[in-house]
């Protein structure tokens, strides 16, 4: 089995000065963040794709998108902020390479609170369940269409599962993946 480096282990809340502030005011902050998430991910892609060995990453480039547009119709972000971003995510999609597969670590928001309130993080307090709520609906309807282009696996997050048996069952599944569709 081939071990494939991971740019980042741990998701990088503590180099990110826009994510308190974000916490704070989004409707003030949350087009700076999405630009900075956005220019993060697409160098984390570059270097990816730069080394040549393949890589992880825990939220693709093209998930930030599911955020900026939850946000701007939840009125958190203006409509021409947002159209900005798209703008920018379509010129930057020009030197991307698509991942052969996306996971989609699939939780209910009730647990994702749960979670965020056990990880105790102070910037994440004021986090809502509707929030969450509205991420996951918004998440839902990303995977339905981005799985039209890019392969996805869903795994069922509620609880967690021992890495290397979850790596084992995902590359069996992925293996078993034809995207080759007869029509008689």
């Amino acid at each position: 089995m081939m071990l494939i480096p991971s740019i980042n282990q741990f998701e990088g809340v503590i180099d990110n000065s826009y994510l308190a502030d974000f916490y704070t005011d989004p409707k003030k902050y949350s087009f700076p963040l999405q630009i900075y998430l956005l220019n993060q991910r697409f160098r984390q892609q570059q270097q990816i794709i730069w080394q040549g060995k393949g890589g992880v990453q825990d939220r693709t480039i093209y998930e930030d998108s599911v955020f900026a547009k939850m946000l701007m119709e939840a009125g958190m972000m203006e409509k021409r902020e947002y159209e900005t971003y798209c703008s920018m995510f379509t010129s930057l999609s020009n030197f991307m390479k698509i991942p052969n597969l996306i996971i989609h670590l699939d939780v209910t928001p009730e647990e994702s609170l749960k979670r965020i309130q056990q990880r105790n993080r102070e910037c994440e307090k004021t986090i809502t369940l509707e929030y969450l709520i509205n991420l996951d609906k918004a998440y839902q309807e990303f995977i339905k269409d981005i799985s039209k282009y890019i392969a996805v696996i869903r795994v069922n997050w509620s609880e967690y599962k021992d890495p290397e048996e979850l790596a084992l069952m995902i590359k069996k599944e992925y293996m078993s993946m034809r995207l080759i569709h007869e029509l008689k």
